[in-house]
Order: structure tokens, then C-alpha cells, then sequence
């Protein structure tokens, strides 16, 4: 597989767990005092807790149709671990996840918190270098059962100061509008973008879709001023540029 860099003009640049299915819902009930979110965050700290626990703890209650733990649990698998705090449609939360908007609100405002606080920082950011960074940055999306599309925002030394939810399901042309894909590089000045996109079948053979958008998108990000730099299919255990075979 051939690797491609990505370069951005003027930097500086030195290139070279499945889910395990559970035979019925996990209950906050069912648990132990100890292992139940609250009194785990109360007692060891957020650090302690799974991304699945966080989020319980975000949503509080469940719904009359699913415990809080399961709602979690679905939720996390479908979106990951980073893109569910990293949407910020509560509506298109709501309807891909199957939850209340009211619960999407509170996903959509806690990750909102988080993404201000970090882009303050200067410490903690990932450099993209090439397909493979992705792939490894980007590891959760080798186990989503629903295809999804992402975008690395980065800025002027490749450093990622956004990740996004562009959309949710198959990739296509009529779905992936540029002003969806560009707004949040506007809103947070970043000069170049990575997409990525997964698999769940395994194949990363780039379908003509996948050709098509990332050709419109180029298109659409040099009359914008931010750069796209690659388009990365993501498979289980592998990964495709879409950039490289055109």
C-alpha cells in the first residue's frame, strides 16, 4: 500500500477491540454500588470510567423502552467513542441514535464544553502526517457497525483541531454538501482537512462514490482556502487513500 504524505505549504514537515455482545441489558440496578457510574466517578474519578459509563452518567436515566446503560452502550458502538461528543446536529443525533432529542441536547452541549476547552490548549494535539496517522487516530471507526463519514480539521503544522461528524450512512454526493463539510474548518480557521470514512464490510477498495465526493470536495475546498489533503477509507484491519488512486 502506498503511502501518501500529506504536505500543507509552509510547514515544515518530516515524513518518511470488537464489542462484545452481551446476552441481555446491562441494568445500573443489576450492578454493585461500586461499579455503578455515579458513585464510580464519585470515588475514583472520571478516568476510571468507560466512554459508555461517561456517557451514562451524561444522560442520567434511560427511556420506558431502554435502560440507561443499554442506551449508552448502543450509542457509543454506533457513533465511537470521540464522534459522539463531537456531533453538533442534536437533531440528526437524535434521529441516528435513536434517542430523545432532549438526550441528544445534552451530548451535543457536553462535547461543545469539551471542544471549546480544548482548543484553547496547545497541549494534547495530533499531528497528521499521512493515511496511516488517520488509521491510527481514527482506530474506533475500524469497529462502527454504520458507515460514517469524519473530518480532521487541522491547522498550519498539521495539528488536528477538530474532529467532526460530517454525516452518518452510506457516502454519496447528494448527502455530503461542502458547506456541511467546510463549516466547522470556517468556524475554527483550520487550513487543511483529512476525511476518513469506514467500512464495516472490510473492503477498502474506494467504490465510485467515494471518488466522486472526494473530487467535488477538493474542488470545493480550493475555492474556500482550505486544503483536502486525503480521503482515508477505514476497514477493521486496514486502510485505502481515495486521494492516492486518482
Amino acid at each position: 500500500m502506498r503511502k501518501s504524505a500529506y504536505a500543507i505549504p509552509y510547514t515544515a514537515l518530516y515524513l518518511d477491540r470488537p464489542a462484545v455482545e452481551q446476552d441481555y441489558p446491562l441494568m445500573v440496578r443489576d450492578l454493585p454500588r461500586e461499579e455503578k457510574p455515579r458513585e464510580k466517578l464519585a470515588s475514583h474519578g472520571p478516568e476510571a470510567l468507560t466512554a459508555r459509563e461517561l456517557l451514562a452518567v451524561v444522560l442520567q436515566v434511560g427511556t420506558v423502552k431502554e435502560e440507561v446503560m443499554e442506551m449508552a452502550d448502543r450509542v457509543v458502538r454506533s457513533y465511537g467513542e470521540s464522534g459522539i461528543f463531537s456531533e453538533k446536529d442534536p437533531e440528526r443525533l437524535a434521529k441516528e441514535a435513536d434517542i430523545p432529542l432532549a438526550k441528544a441536547c445534552q451530548i451535543v452541549a457536553i462535547g461543545e464544553f469539551g471542544r471549546r476547552a480544548f482548543e484553547k490548549s496547545e497541549t494534547g494535539f495530533t499531528v497528521i502526517r499521512n493515511a496511516k496517522d488517520v488509521f491510527d487516530y481514527l482506530a474506533e471507526m475500524r469497529f462502527q457497525h454504520k458507515e460514517s463519514m469524519r473530518g480532521l480539521f487541522l491547522n498550519a503544522r498539521n495539528r488536528v483541531i477538530r474532529n467532526e461528524v460530517i454525516s452518518i450512512g452510506t457516502v454519496d454526493s447528494n448527502l455530503v454538501h461542502p458547506r456541511e463539510v467546510f463549516r466547522s474548518g470556517l468556524e475554527s480557521n483550520a487550513v487543511a482537512v483529512v476525511l476518513a470514512h469506514n467500512h464495516p464490510s472490510g473492503d477498502v477498495e474506494p467504490s465510485s462514490q467515494d471518488v466522486e465526493v472526494t473530487k467535488r470536495l477538493i474542488e470545493a475546498g480550493k475555492l474556500i482556502g482550505i486544503r483536502v489533503l486525503d480521503h482515508v477509507i477505514i476497514a477493521k484491519d486496514a486502510f485505502a487513500s481515495v486521494k492516492a488512486d486518482y
